[in-house]
């Protein structure tokens, strides 16, 4: 019973001291001003740049970011900035990442531990093949190499855009042979020191269709995902939420022509302190007909610009639209 209570007093000193580092963490989200309620670029020319930027996360003491640079089906990096001393610096290649290809970083709620998805070979006598779920470690001030997580987790399949809950409950995308649909968003729940094999959320989420790179609020109150073939969809993949109530998932909820469009709208992330969605779209604000004949000079930078076609980051003010669905 002793080492009970003092194992249940150790997690409750760990939450707290948790939650205290998040109250006191000074978030100025890459000295961005403060987005609208509805989605705005974030970062235009740092950080959504004209390139397809996408997977934003963001360290609970607020002084990382991590996002993905990628070029479909030939190059994914895992990109960095970081604060120090008050000051952001520039994009950087991720200090574990430049040779294959990388993406969808996903921090812990303690900032020690940041998931992510890989194509790398799983050990020396492998090659690069599908994604599978990895991880990097923060040991004094620098990341790790990546450590691959077990068979439990990872497969055959393709394993996509880990979240990760407080109690330390993983959800992914992958394709089960038990699923319900193309791609299923699963969780493999951490007991007793590992993962146990992954479960398909209920139908409340998945469907006969694909639903896919799914964050989960770290007190498993809500899921945010993108859904693609349902018949309420805006486009080539649409955000939607469930909530929790009574300990069950509710019908997911399309969040709307206020944040979804008629591209592919993804990879959401709620911040820490729960003011703030961010979220992956190609949505364009570049496309003919114009109003006026376009110069070579007017081509160029259109198409070399944020909201070009290519995939973009957006934030918007949330808090108040997740305190409605949460009622």
């Amino acid at each position: 019973m002793k080492n009970f209570l003092t194992v249940c007093l150790i997690t409750q000193i760990i939450q707290l001291n948790s939650a205290r580092s998040q109250t006191q963490a000074n978030y100025d989200y890459y000295n961005q001003p403060s987005p609208p309620d509805k989605p705005s670029l974030f970062a235009p020319g740092l950080i959504s740049d004209g390139f397809a930027n996408r997977d934003f996360a963001l360290s609970p003491d607020g002084n990382e970011i991590f996002y993905t640079i990628q070029q479909r089906d030939l190059v994914s990096m895992i990109m960095h900035v970081q604060r120090v001393n008050g000051r952001w610096s520039l994009p950087e290649v991720a200090e574990f990442c430049g040779i294959y290809n990388d993406l969808e970083p996903a921090f812990t709620i303690d900032g020690k531990r940041l998931f992510f998805s890989s194509n790398r070979p799983l050990n020396s006598f492998d090659s690069a093949g599908d994604y599978n779920i990895w991880y990097v470690e923060k040991k004094n001030g620098r990341w790790s190499s990546p450590f691959a997580l077990g068979t439990q987790v990872n497969s055959e399949k393709d394993e996509f855009y880990p979240s990760i809950a407080k109690n330390g409950n993983l959800y992914f995308t992958t394709q089960l042979e038990s699923g319900k649909g193309k791609e299923d968003i699963v969780v493999s729940e951490w007991r007793n020191a590992e993962y146990l094999p992954p479960v398909s959320l209920p139908e409340a989420i998945n469907s006969k269709n694909f639903e896919f790179n799914a964050f989960v609020d770290p007190d498993e109150q809500f899921i945010i995902f993108s859904g693609y073939g349902r018949s309420d969809d805006l486009g080539r993949g649409d955000l939607y939420i469930s909530v929790k109530k009574s300990g069950a998932w509710q019908p997911a909820i399309n969040l709307g022509k206020n944040i979804n469009s008629a591209a592919i709208d993804y990879c959401p992330f709620v911040s820490w302190d729960k003011k703030y969605l961010f979220f992956t779209s190609s949505r364009t604000n570049y496309k003919a007909p114009f109003n006026k004949k376009q110069t070579a000079a007017q081509l160029k930078k259109g198409l070399l610009s944020p909201g070009n076609g290519f995939d973009d980051i957006y934030w918007l003010k949330f808090d108040e639209m997740l305190r409605e669905f949460e009622k």
